[in-house]
């Protein structure tokens, strides 16, 4: 095991010693078409992916414990032909692999798919509206993080606290708005909620809640969810242009953020308060709350920075629910990250660690996920290598892995 573990490591920084003798391409906004010759009616295109390769631990006995993964794959496209509105285009797919690909690539996971499209107006110079498939989520930062830019190999899985179950992939079809006071920023959201959902379950007498209220009451009942964020930035002021949170800067901005945001689905879950002859099928409301915080700064002049984030999330998905990764409880989350000094022009590396720890009421048992890596940035995030490895203990299950990730985004 421990030669194994050299092994991978030897990989990481022979990729590094490959990539970096190709040398770093100057990237200066990506790919946009100006219409005009102030660049204020524009298109821009956005690519990337991310591939990875992993090593678990503890395979099945018939299962290989080396395994390959396009974690993602995809194309984002916005433009604007005056500054009053704005259309946004965001398709790919992720985690094609072994078990999903299909032999005429015509099969489920082998597809594209839509993550985001919608229209946004803007009413005042820092308020828009718009609606559509849509990424202006509530809860947290990490619950509208952006994937070009994650400091951790991949974003804190409960965090995305909906995926599956009231959206599409993290978005919602709805109407949003979105802008600052100052140093307030905020965004809200009226949703529908999807019909179908991973949790199809259907709810036993006296037990558990289950997460298909929508399915099972109707739209009247269970239909809408609402959702907001709310944070204050007090150094430097953080884009909101586009919903995509950024996960480290590297140092290039002075950001302390302080958040807060929720996610509100009434009768988004069902409990069968009768008997096993006579059911009594009851809705229960769907509340997750948050707070978090995120500091990223340089540290001098050498270009070493700190990148810290730390969130509390408390979760109601009804009575005694636990499903996937999902469950009523709390959440605390935190990762932390230290670019060494160095020449900002050539590589940098970060090492990081992350920790969450989940509680559940239906168990006594809490998980606990340790995630400990680091960063190599070619050029920035537009080309880097991650180095994780990944720890999680839930009762009596305890799993490892080691995963490189290559990414490139233009």
């Amino acid at each position: 095991m421990r030669k194994q573990t050299l092994l991978w490591i030897g990989l990481f920084f022979m990729s590094f010693q490959f990539m970096n003798a190709q040398g770093s391409p100057d990237y200066n906004g990506g790919l946009k078409v100006k219409f005009d010759e102030e660049g204020n009616k524009y298109l821009r295109v956005i690519s990337w992916a991310q591939m990875q390769a992993g090593y678990n631990f503890d395979p099945a006995t018939d299962a290989s414990a080396l395994n390959f993964n396009l974690r993602r794959a995809r194309v984002l496209m916005f433009s604007q032909i005056t500054d009053k509105f704005l259309i946004l285009t965001h398709f790919g797919l992720n985690s094609l692999n072994s078990g999903s690909m299909s032999p005429t690539g015509k099969g489920e996971g082998s597809q594209l798919f839509m993550h985001d499209v919608w229209a946004q107006y803007n009413i005042a110079k820092d308020h828009s509206v718009g609606g559509g498939l849509h990424y202006f989520n509530g809860i947290s930062r990490l619950n509208n993080q952006s994937t070009l830019n994650m400091m951790t190999l991949d974003n804190n899985r409960q965090s995305w606290a909906t995926i599956g179950l009231s959206d599409q992939f993290a978005r919602h079809v709805g109407v949003f708005a979105k802008g600052k006071f100052g140093k307030l920023q905020y965004r809200v959201a009226i949703n529908d909620v999807t019909a179908s959902t991973l949790d199809a379950r259907t709810p036993d007498a006296g037990g558990a809640a289950v997460y298909n209220g929508r399915s099972i009451l109707g739209s009247k009942d269970s239909g809408k969810a609402y959702a907001g964020y709310f944070e204050y930035n007090f150094l430097d002021q953080e884009s909101n242009f586009l919903p995509y949170k950024v996960g480290t800067y590297l140092g290039g901005k002075k950001v302390f953020n302080v958040g807060a945001g929720f996610f509100l689905h009434p009768n988004g879950s069902v409990i069968d308060a009768g008997t096993l002859t006579i059911p009594d099928l009851q809705g229960e409301d769907v509340a997750i709350f948050a707070v978090d915080a995120f500091y990223d700064a340089p540290l001098g002049e050498d270009g070493s920075a700190l990148t810290a984030y730390a969130t509390y999330q408390s979760n109601d998905y009804g009575k005694d629910y636990l499903y996937s990764a999902y469950g009523t409880g709390s959440m605390l989350y935190g990762h932390v990250g230290y670019v060494f000094a160095g020449d900002k022009t050539k590589t940098r590396f970060q090492p990081y660690v992350s920790y969450g720890n989940n509680t559940y009421d239906a168990v006594n048992d809490d998980m606990n996920t340790l995630g400990i890596g680091v960063n190599a940035y070619m050029s920035g995030h537009n080309s880097k290598l991650t180095l994780e490895y990944k720890n999680q203990k839930f009762g009596s299950t305890d799993t490892s892995g080691l995963t490189l990730q290559a990414m490139i985004y233009l």
